[in-house]
């Protein structure tokens, strides 16, 4: 099946077998942003929104997200995080938004990169959902992985 690990030999999906996989320290880094109205990232970074403290917020529903990545996405593994970390950096340059970065740990048998990504579409999508009501056309982009490290195929980065 051209290389792609979650289908079997007939062809049906099917969850990985790590079992004979070395145990390393993995990492992943991704990163998302979110763009607003400058309004509305004024709102928050005031810390006037009647939500409450909506980078904070955002901050542990990325992290919770990121503990129930084997629970969303069906082939996942589960895994023991050791290190989740979320940056939520507000730009005000030539697009006003939120990046959001998440930096996901753990020594095991198998990569944090979903566990990564899942943490920077929540954690974006949550500053969406408390700031909806002033702000609709919000835009989530730029979701990617940055960073790989550990395991059989080592290190990648993007370009």
């Amino acid at each position: 099946m051209s290389g792609l690990t979650h289908f079997n030999e007939q062809g049906l999906a099917h969850m990985v077998d790590v079992g004979n996989k070395a145990f390393t320290h993995r990492t992943a880094i991704a990163q998302g942003q979110i763009e607003m109205l400058p309004s509305t990232l004024e709102t928050i970074l005031q810390g006037k929104h009647r939500k409450g403290d909506v980078l904070g917020i955002a901050r542990i529903a990325a992290i919770m997200a990121s503990k129930k990545t084997a629970e969303l996405i069906p082939l996942c593994h589960p895994l023991a995080l050791t290190r989740v970390d979320i940056e939520l950096e507000p730009i005000q340059a030539d697009w006003y938004g939120v990046m959001c970065r998440a930096t996901v740990e753990t020594s095991g048998q198998t990569g944090v990169e979903m566990e990564a990504l899942t943490a920077v579409q929540i954690g974006l999508l949550t500053i969406y959902d408390m700031c909806k009501a002033v702000d609709r056309g919000m835009n989530i982009t730029q979701v990617r992985l940055l960073y790989k490290a550990g395991g059989k195929s080592g290190v990648w980065q993007t370009s």
